[in-house]
């Protein structure tokens, strides 16, 4: 496994861990893929009774890489199935999941951490969706992960106006469970695994299935004619003006189209 991702299992808790920091945990195409591939496997542990998630140095992850991002624009069109694919991987885990932030979670990254059951947030810590910036616009069912999870007006401030949300912000909006010093997440986190780990297996994996229904029925909803606006956004030149701004230092000029 290559070291930007990381793994362990230790009394029934498996760790994945973001192991990129002098690039802020940026998602690249091997780390989604191994990303995955990790999710897969965890999934399949009989070992295992909580997972945890976390990323290494400052930040728990920065989104994907936006080097590769504008190397895809040029060759063509923003691609992000991969991502959306470890992310419902994710998401379908039967194991109760556990997103520790302590500091930036960022488009990508902050979809990382919703995708988990529960999140607990360093006072540090700091969500943003800042793709409008950009050009490109959050997938359709990462759109409607943060509905499920903060309601439609706080989803439409957030991805509008791309501004980050600080700790205490997040936890008034529900993006995170919990709000813990930054130099005390490690062990709360700790503390919670083992507490959710002791409990009856059969029981959490029943209940997190029940609750996880409700929401895959909501999204089960005619999307054709956003799959075209999708694709419009991804091909737009707005999509290779925004990424190559973001390379260059500028200040984007968008012309909606």
């Amino acid at each position: 496994m290559p070291d930007d991702i990381l793994r362990t299992v230790e009394d029934k808790i498996c760790t994945i861990t973001l192991n990129r920091p002098e690039k802020r945990n940026a998602l690249n195409t091997a780390m989604v893929e191994t990303l995955h591939a990790t999710f897969e496997w965890v999934a399949r542990r009989d070992d295992v009774r909580v997972v945890v998630l976390q990323g290494a140095g400052a930040t728990f992850c920065a989104g994907l890489d936006l080097r590769e991002l504008a190397a895809q624009r040029e060759a063509g069109a923003v691609e992000t199935h991969g991502l959306e694919d470890a992310l419902a991987t994710l998401e379908r885990c039967p194991h109760p999941t556990i997103a520790a932030v302590q500091g930036d979670a960022i488009a990508g990254g902050c979809e990382l951490a919703l995708h988990c059951d529960l999140r607990v947030g360093g006072d540090t810590a700091r969500f943003a969706m800042p793709l409008a910036r950009l050009g490109i616009a959050v997938p359709i069912a990462l759109t409607w992960k943060l509905v499920d999870t903060i309601g439609a007006a706080p989803t439409k401030e957030l991805l509008f106006t791309g501004e980050a949300v600080g700790a205490e912000a997040a936890l008034a909006l529900g993006l995170v469970n919990r709000v813990v010093a930054a130099a005390d997440l490690q062990s709360v986190v700790a503390s919670l695994a083992r507490a959710i780990a002791q409990n009856a297996p059969l029981s959490v994996r029943a209940m997190k299935a029940f609750v996880q229904r409700l929401a895959d029925e909501r999204r089960q909803v005619r999307r054709d004619d956003l799959d075209t606006l999708f694709r419009q956004v991804r091909e737009s030149a707005d999509a290779r003006e925004g990424l190559a701004a973001q390379r260059e230092r500028r200040a984007p000029v968008f012309r909606g189209a």
